[in-house]
């Protein structure tokens, strides 16, 4: 991430040329619906779009929205999986096919709804691959909710001729939007699997987008074609990424999740450079996150496990006067999450619940009354009291729902508040490609 103007390009240097789409696309390899004008897609295209303004996920008027409007989520994905099992049942996916018309209804229905789209079974070829059912394995490339994805695409404030580094090309989604929005010859996406990469760049061709489509490393970037005025990062990481740092251009700026091994309370690193050169972030406590890539150890609660915290035996119950924090206390959470790290919490849960699935620790906690609760513990860890050693620290820094996060030139990475009551070290952790695919 190094310096450039704000046409994208550093000052009196020609930019390098992004190499165009290298693979051509046949009809009979990648079941590519025609381009032709569908009233059926164009009435879900719009309904959507019509839904993520009514959430507030989507601004009525801005780029990002004519990009939706115009985006043929069909050509980006005309397979699609969806799962046939209960979730706690082991995994059973059905493959949906564009190019089988019993399947349509059921994919137009998908694609628009605005949900997480699944595009690959673990890490197979995409194109020309067979309908059909598939038992087991987990899903290893997906479109993130269209919701989150908005918000966070307007965060970016893409603009015509801004040059965009698309870290985690998925199905293509957030690179068609950036080059309808900045132009076709100035986007970048990376993706760490070649046969995610190979289906990305032959669909976007269909749908008309043509930006670099590049394999590799994600932490790394794509520095040969850089730097970049914007970069988004579709996946969670653990730390602000150095290489991602060094090719932010001047007056750029990156987005990416910043979290843990826990799913529930993710951040989002908004990282920035000055028009003086100096790299700043900051990390904003919010509901939703990109979750971790395939390397990424990640915690969860298992169907007995979430049955035996119901069941309680062998719980201590007491009564508390303590009101447990909000879950709009975000900044609250998030610092949990760091300061004493292995929770989950169930959503799903009536109570509040939250899980600590490496020693068998839970917590459980009910209104019983006037300003008062009914907390039942159990194991090693006492997260009631965890909970509030950090809502005690969180108030007392102010209740803050926005951390900065100080980078020095060793490496090191320290969250904090602007008093320096509330702060912890994000992790110096080697990684391998392989975390990202």
């Amino acid at each position: 991430m190094t310096q450039l103007n704000a046409g994208g390009t550093e000052a009196g240097t020609a930019a390098p040329a992004l190499p165009q789409a290298r693979t051509a696309v046949r009809e009979e390899d990648n079941a590519i619906p025609a381009a032709a004008a569908d009233p059926d897609i164009a009435a879900a295209r719009a309904a959507m779009v019509a839904r993520l303004e009514e959430a507030g996920d989507l601004e009525a008027e801005g780029p990002v929205r004519e990009a939706l409007l115009a985006l043929p989520r069909e050509v980006l994905m005309p397979q699609a999986y969806v799962r046939r099992s209960a979730p706690d049942e082991p995994p059973s996916w059905e493959l949906l096919d564009w190019a089988r018309p019993q399947d349509r209804d059921e994919l137009i229905r998908l694609l628009y709804s605005g949900d997480s789209v699944l595009v690959q079974h673990d890490g197979e070829p995409i194109l020309g691959r067979p309908t059909g059912s598939r038992s087991g394995g987990s899903i290893t490339a997906m479109s993130s909710t269209m919701g989150m994805t908005a918000g966070l695409l307007q965060r970016l404030e893409l603009r015509r001729g801004q040059r965009v580094l698309d870290v985690g090309t998925g199905a293509g989604v957030t690179a068609a939007v950036a080059c309808f929005i900045c132009g076709p010859d100035r986007v970048v996406t990376l993706d760490i699997n070649e046969h995610v990469a190979a289906a990305a760049r032959a669909r976007l061709m269909a749908a008309g987008y043509q930006p670099a489509v590049v394999t590799g490393d994600g932490l790394a970037g794509w520095p040969e074609l850089g730097p970049y005025d914007r970069i988004f990062v579709s996946f969670a990481v653990p730390r602000v990424p150095s290489a991602l740092v060094e090719q932010l251009a001047s007056g750029g700026r990156g987005l990416m999740t910043l979290g843990t091994r826990s799913p529930s309370w993710p951040g989002l690193a908004v990282v920035t450079r000055t028009k003086a050169g100096a790299a700043k972030a900051e990390l904003i406590a919010v509901e939703l996150g990109h979750r971790g890539g395939a390397g990424f150890d990640r915690l969860f609660l298992s169907a007995a496990f979430r049955k035996k915290i119901t069941a309680g035996e062998g719980g201590r119950t007491q009564r508390s006067r303590l009101q447990p924090p909000a879950d709009t206390d975000r900044g609250m959470w998030l610092a949990l999450d760091h300061l004493h790290p292995g929770l989950v919490r169930d959503f799903s849960a009536d109570d509040l619940t939250i899980g600590a699935p490496e020693c068998g620790s839970w917590m459980r906690t009910r209104s019983v009354g006037t300003r008062c609760w009914e907390v039942t513990t159990f194991g090693p860890r006492d997260i009631w009291a965890e909970l509030h050693d950090v809502a005690d620290r969180w108030r007392a820094a102010g209740s803050p729902a926005t951390y900065q996060v100080e980078m020095d030139s060793g490496g090191a990475q320290q969250v904090t508040t602007r008093s320096g009551v509330l702060s912890w070290s994000l992790p110096d952790t080697p990684h391998t490609p392989e975390e990202e695919q």
